[in-house]
């Protein structure tokens, strides 16, 4: 698929844990973001840089860091900071224990919500980026969280948050010209 052809370059970063053990994770679920991304645009592979795996297409970067998720920021500051792309035009895509499975939220700037891969692009980046919350439920409990995150979609989950990231990718060119109201529209009517 070509993108339009526009003068801004933007980083498309999800964020998980590197290793095929954590890959259908919840906390993964950035990283299952960015691929459906990936897929539907048809990127070129993913190869190694920057300390994680990068694919380019025009001028969209699809970047998903490969340290542990408290450990993101620096490969995330260090491919920003190379291509020279502004707060504005980076999008994170992460789990979000206080959305619901099947809903997205999008923000920019604001806290780290005890999120630590956040924490870590905030202590490096800053924390003007853009933050697309993909919901993953919360457990009920503050100690069960833990366990929930680094725990896999359960057998009844699994359609939804599938369906969940084929929405985010079928309506991606939205994201990309930069109507985050338009995408999350579209989303939750593809989403149905």
């Amino acid at each position: 698929m070509q993108l339009r052809n526009h003068a801004t370059t933007q980083l498309f970063i999800g964020l998980g844990n590197p290793g095929k053990k954590y890959a259908s994770h919840r906390h993964n679920f950035g990283f299952m973001a960015i691929d459906e991304i990936a897929r539907k645009l048809k990127a070129p592979a993913f190869s190694e840089k920057f300390g994680g795996e990068l694919s380019r297409l025009d001028n969209l970067y699809l970047f998903k860091p490969m340290e542990f998720m408290n450990n993101s920021g620096p490969p995330a500051a260090k491919i920003a900071n190379f291509f020279k792309i502004s707060l504005e035009n980076i999008y994170v895509f992460h789990d979000e224990l206080d959305v619901a499975l099947g809903k997205i939220k999008i923000k920019q700037g604001g806290g780290d919500g005890g999120h630590n891969g956040i924490k870590s692009l905030d202590e490096h980046l800053g924390n003007n980026y853009w933050r697309v919350r993909l919901g993953i439920n919360h457990p009920g409990h503050k100690d069960l969280v833990h366990s929930h995150v680094l725990s896999d979609f359960t057998k009844d989950e699994i359609p939804l948050a599938e369906n969940s990231v084929k929405a985010i990718a079928k309506n991606v060119d939205v994201l990309i010209k930069g109507d985050q109201n338009l995408f999350l529209t579209r989303y939750h009517e593809s989403i149905k």
